[in-house]
């Protein structure tokens, strides 16, 4: 997947070793899996050499980083002018995010 950081997200997937982001559409912090139960346990951190990107290696605890319920966010391929659905969800975001709305987590 690929989601937003900022220092408070940062400093707080440090302290838990948990994956934290920012939500610019919500303007706050969000713990992955904080709804879904789909949680990112970090496992290694890189980052590139202008130090303005990091990427987490992570434990997928719940089997599914996606909100639309795949395993992965990138769950589509272009062939041609289409999109081509790669798998099939591991869960019903209907059900896992019906107390909160579409939400994300």
């Amino acid at each position: 997947m690929l989601a937003y950081i900022n220092e408070e997200a940062w400093l707080k997937t440090l302290q838990t070793g948990k994956a934290h982001y920012w939500s610019r559409s919500r303007n706050t912090l969000w713990l992955k899996g904080e709804t879904s139960g789909n949680v990112q346990v970090i496992k290694e951190i890189l980052v590139d050499c202008d130090e303005d990107t990091v990427v987490y290696r992570v434990e997928q605890l719940g089997g599914a980083s996606c909100h639309k319920g795949y395993r992965s966010c990138f769950f589509r391929k272009v062939e041609g002018d289409n999109l081509i659905v790669l798998g099939t969800p591991v869960f019903d975001p209907a059900r896992v995010y019906c107390k909160q709305g579409k939400g994300k987590g």
